[in-house]
């Protein structure tokens, strides 16, 4: 067995492997002589003393042990006649993984999506950026590589046990991905990256038997007897399937109005909602670091804040450091923001959600609108929002400082947000116990994280899109729908995941069992 060490060296010294080898070989009490090889297992940063420091996880091995040979997943998968076809509706990691996964196990996955690929949703991501204008169909959420592509490309989980999350990594290096990813303790891509890695992943999908659709927006269900049989796409093409895995994301909200219009059973449940707070990245890490001008080689500090406020969770999510808030909406006539990163995390700026939970309790107002109410007060707000605004995409913003007083702003800091801000009243047009929660809530991570509460940060509406207000319910060992055969929901879409790779694993874990079904 390799002996495992913990180092910690100072953020000047890691990119120095030679001495990192020295001090692992040391710490192993072996021999120069008699150690092979050392391999980083894992890399973290541990900012609570007055110098932040690099903890590092390492394996040595000595000249008796074999080091073992590493794994190319890629050639794992089937080239030969695929037989039965599964389609996979919805291109994000969650259809992604779940095709990789089909090939290998010897299924033609067909991946139906109702965007464009990632060269061509450029274009619409600049229309909504510059001009306001929102494509349903292809956008930040919608397209090749869903919204996991343009929202920075983290990659942590707390998803440990829901499946591989080693192979899902791996994958992603294999497809051009960073090998970063495979030891960082909070790893990500950015979002200038992934485009390319997403590309890459489509090349193997299509060379090894699968097919991928693109502006194919699914406007059927084809159904016989409770069993799925296929799609109908543009209201007009109908494709059979052997299997359906449903992985459209948690913004189809037309595919959640099919699955109640087609009598497939939708269950509500709580989620969360409220505002992006922005703060100059130089005073995230001069709070985090101790460090106005941070070291060359310490990475933009980050933060993860919650705070309990009148017996409901209040917390930071999707922080972005050296980050970019960007547009979001799906439809016109909304306003919805959401952050991103590019691999250097170089932006003069850092911002996080700030949500708080919605339970069903909250959205009684719309019970008339049955599963769909916590849908309808979701899209309330951001509705709201927009008719506070000009007609584009300048999102409501106040200074933080002011946000808490409930006080217009008179004028707001510097942004990252291309289409621009609006100084308006953002804490009356939220609901009032997402205000309240909010604004309790934000004086507490103050106090938690001396300089956060600060009227150099912008608060930026609405934050809405953190998870689906709906579960498409599934069969805890099957994992099909309990009342259609042959349906499979998975992802963020169904309420299964949340975040890249727990996506991703949820997918994978969605194919194996797909095949269960056609065996």
């Amino acid at each position: 067995m390799p002996i495992t060490v913990d180092i910690k060296v100072p953020p000047v010294d890691i990119n120095d492997w030679n001495k990192i080898n020295q001090l692992a070989v040391k710490k192993s009490q072996q021999p120069s002589s008699n150690v092979q090889k050392v391999i980083l297992l894992k890399k973290s940063i541990d900012a609570r003393g007055r110098q932040p420091i690099f903890q590092l996880r390492l394996e040595v091995y000595t000249t008796e042990e074999s080091i073992p040979e590493p794994i190319s997943y890629i050639s794992l998968l089937k080239n030969k006649h695929l037989d039965k076809k599964v389609l996979v509706i919805g291109a994000g990691p969650t259809g992604y993984f779940a095709a990789l996964e089909l090939l290998e196990l010897g299924l033609k996955p067909i991946i139906l999506e109702r965007g464009k690929d990632v060269q061509q949703r450029r274009r619409d991501l600049r229309g909504i950026q510059q001009f306001g204008e929102v494509n349903p169909d292809s956008n930040y959420c919608f397209g090749e590589g869903g919204a996991g592509t343009y929202s920075d490309g983290k990659l942590y989980t707390r998803s440990q046990k829901r499946g591989n999350i080693e192979k899902a990594l791996k994958l992603l290096v294999e497809h051009g991905a960073q090998s970063d990813i495979l030891v960082d303790a909070h790893p990500h891509i950015g979002s200038n990256k992934l485009p390319k890695v997403v590309a890459q992943i489509r090349e193997t999908i299509l060379s090894h038997g699968g097919e991928i659709l693109f502006n194919h927006r699914v406007t059927d269900f084809m159904i016989k007897n409770e069993k799925i049989l296929g799609v109908q796409v543009n209201n007009e093409m109908e494709i059979q399937g052997d299997a359906i895995i449903l992985a459209t994301g948690h913004s189809a909200r037309d595919i959640y109005q099919l699955c109640h219009q087609k009598g497939i059973r939708l269950e509500s449940k709580p989620f969360a909602l409220g505002v992006r707070i922005e703060h100059p990245q130089p005073l995230i890490d001069e709070i985090q670091y101790n460090q106005r001008k941070r070291e060359e080689d310490l990475p933009a500090a980050s933060y993860k804040l919650v705070s309990q406020v009148k017996g409901r969770g209040v917390f930071s999510f999707c922080m972005c450091p050296g980050g970019l808030v960007v547009p979001a909406a799906t439809s016109p006539g909304e306003i919805v923001v959401n952050g991103m990163s590019l691999s250097r995390r170089d932006s003069p700026y850092a911002n996080s959600g700030t949500v708080t939970a919605v339970e069903e309790k909250d959205f009684a107002q719309f019970a008339d609108q049955g599963v769909f109410a916590g849908m309808a007060f979701q899209k309330s707000v951001e509705q709201k929002m927009f008719s506070a605004g000009d007609g584009t995409q300048k999102a409501p913003a106040q200074r933080l400082t002011d946000f808490v007083k409930g006080k217009v702003s008179n004028d707001l800091p510097s942004t990252s947000y291309i289409p621009g801000l609006l100084e308006v009243p953002l804490h009356s047009l939220l609901p009032d116990f997402i205000y309240q929660h909010l604004r309790e809530g934000v004086q507490n991570f103050g106090r938690k994280m001396k300089g956060y509460f600060t009227e150099e940060a912008n608060v930026i509406g609405t934050e809405s899109r953190t998870s689906s207000p709906l579960r498409i319910p599934r069969d805890p060992k099957t994992f099909m729908h309990p009342g259609m055969e042959a349906l499979f929901p998975a992802g963020e879409g169904a309420g299964f995941a949340g975040g890249i790779i727990s996506a991703a694993m949820d997918g994978q874990k969605v194919a194996r069992a797909v095949n269960e079904y056609l065996q």
